[in-house]
């Protein structure tokens, strides 16, 4: 674990100027110091010595030091106010920067953000690191930062000033102060292990809660929704005793540092002490290099100190540039195929499950006409097969969020001599064909009518005509403002069935602003009755035929009978177990 991690400095710009403005201030915060030193020692030398001698000090004589003293002081809180000010600020914009260069990266990168790796980089972890993991990042910029950069400033200034005044001080600084940062590297060393563990299980916490959430209708539907909360007590136990062991750490650490620079500076006064008592060196010098040595430490005793607040940033950090660091898959350049009357040939395809060795789906074959776009002539194609065999996978593919790990998807269209590869489809031509309605639709902010309508001119009968088909109507109805009703971020304020209503609303929208020509001829939907009851279901079955009779290919992932009776096509889809040696292939 880097102290001052380039890639910081490369990924984020508020960093940068953060680092230049801190150094600047170093060097002021160092010439203050030593002005402070040179004006007590002026002061007090020439006191103490007039009172020795029985004579009055003459006010004249220490007047301008003491006028350099009250500057120096107001300098020094000066630089302070500024120092916590620009790191406050610095702070929250490098966080932000990094927020949203990890959460874009995380969608380039796809639903599967991990490559296939085993690393566990899995949503659930992105939106914990992108989300509580870079918060922890403010206290290193705040805190730890300047100082380490204080230190590498103000400390061998200050010794250098040391020397000027009295060699042997100076040399009993630069024999002790290498120690300082030993038992620092030895204790970062355990403690960064402390925070990666600390990291992961807070990870590991995060991925619970959100499967649990998700999870949350299927469960209770079942009467398991008691069940996981021990696994979450059990995993809010273990972040509770990683932290404290961090904690436990960074006291003691912190008390062996405190004890080897106080004694340091211990040595320091002493020497400087006897040797003033045997007139080997001037009062003033000596009182200069009494102030100056406690200033000497200070620096590597907070760097000491703050190391332990920033090593959660600093294991949060790393995880969002090994993210940010993985290849983005290149987009195809080809443009897409009209799509009404062609033919998608699945030819072999396979998608490696995450980080297990699993295909799902695995060898999935299979030619899916698509309908003709004019009324009567749509299709419904239902995929079926057990929970885990990769449905939900397979609308990803055919979606182009998804490349398979083996086979490919070809698009056969009307007229075209040869097929063209999905794979090579630039996605910006691809996806204005197709509709896709999530499993849990996910709802912007706004009203309900912004949510049907996503900010488009519709036109009312139209508007009218979707909501009766999904019995949104009758959801309209009940609510307090009506189409004007609020919707928090996620479709907050709705149930499940609700969103689903809206979501299907939507999709039935698609084409019907007015110069949006005809509308996607495509429409995938991923176990729409998943959450739903009898009247719900009902609902999607309506929607699903009236897709259908407008000519549009719904392509559903099905359990229920009722949508495999309606469909006109149904593919199986199976799931594998690959062998070690198809793994690595993979």
């Amino acid at each position: 674990m880097k102290p001052l991690d380039p890639r910081l400095l490369r990924r984020a710009r508020a960093a940068r100027w953060y680092v230049a403005l801190t150094a600047a201030l170093g060097v002021a915060a160092a010439g203050a110091v030593v002005l402070q030193a040179f004006a007590i020692a002026h002061t007090l030398g020439p006191a103490v010595t007039a009172g020795s001698a029985g004579a009055p000090l003459a006010l004249a004589d220490v007047a301008p030091w003491l006028g350099a003293l009250v500057a120096a002081i107001a300098a020094r809180a000066v630089i302070a106010w500024a120092q916590e000010r620009y790191a406050q600020k610095a702070a929250a914009d490098v966080v932000a920067e990094l927020r949203e260069q990890v959460v874009a990266h995380a969608v380039a990168l796809g639903p599967r953000p991990t490559g296939g790796g085993t690393d566990g980089e899995g949503a659930a972890a992105t939106a914990t690191l992108a989300t509580r993991g870079l918060d922890d990042l403010g206290p290193y910029l705040v805190r730890y930062l300047p100082q380490l950069l204080l230190t590498a400033i103000l400390t061998p200034a200050l010794v250098l000033v040391v020397l000027g005044l009295d060699w042997v001080s100076a040399l009993i600084c630069v024999v002790t102060l290498p120690l300082v940062p030993l038992f620092m590297w030895l204790v970062g060393v355990m403690t960064a292990g402390a925070s990666e563990r600390r990291l992961r299980t807070i990870e590991r916490l995060g991925s619970q809660v959100l499967d649990l959430l998700a999870g949350l209708p299927t469960l209770r539907a079942f009467g398991r929704e008691i069940g996981p909360g021990a696994r979450v007590r059990a995993l809010g136990d273990a972040s509770r005793r990683t932290t404290m062991g961090t904690l436990r750490i960074a006291f003691l650490s912190g008390m062996v540092l405190e004890l080897l620079t106080t004694l340091s500076v211990a040595i320091v006064a002493v020497g400087v002490g006897l040797r003033l008592v045997e007139g080997m060196i001037a009062l003033v010098p000596a009182i200069a290099v009494l102030v100056l040595a406690p200033e000497v430490y200070l620096p590597l005793r907070r760097v000491g100190a703050e190391f332990h607040a920033s090593t959660d940033g600093l294991a949060a950090a790393d995880r969002a540039f090994t993210l940010l660091e993985r290849p983005v898959p290149v987009a195809g350049t080809t443009p897409a195929p009209a799509l009404a009357g062609a033919t998608l040939v699945l030819d072999g395809v396979g998608v490696r499950a995450g980080d297990r060795d699993v295909l799902a789906p695995a060898g999935l074959t299979a030619r899916v006409p698509l309908g003709t776009g004019r009324p009567g002539g749509g299709r419904v194609v239902a995929l079926r097969g057990p929970s885990g065999a990769g449905k939900s996978t397979t609308a990803l593919v055919l979606l182009g969020l998804l490349r398979p790990d083996e086979g490919r998807v070809l698009v056969e269209a009307p007229g075209a001599a040869l097929p063209t590869d999905l794979g090579t489809v630039d996605p910006a031509t691809w996806w204005p064909q197709v509709t896709w309605v999530p499993q849990r639709p996910t709802l912007a902010p706004g009203t309900v009518r912004d949510a049907v309508t996503d900010g488009r001119p519709v036109p009312a009968d139209a508007l009218a005509a979707a909501a009766r088909t999904t019995g949104l109507d009758d959801v309209v109805a009940g609510l307090p403002q009506g189409w004007d009703t609020p919707v928090g971020l996620g479709g907050t304020g709705l149930s499940v069935g609700q969103r689903q209503r809206v979501a299907l609303a939507a999709a039935l929208l698609d084409g019907e602003t007015p110069g949006d020509g005809a509308p996607p001829p495509l429409v995938l939907l991923d176990e729409p009755t998943a959450h739903l009851d009898a009247r719900g279901e009902q609902v999607v079955l309506d929607t699903v035929r009236a897709w259908r009779d407008a000519g549009r290919t719904v392509v559903v992932v099905a359990h229920r009978a009722s949508l495999l009776a309606l469909a006109d096509q149904v593919v199986d889809v199976s799931s594998r177990v690959v062998g070690p040696a198809e793994a690595v292939a993979s």
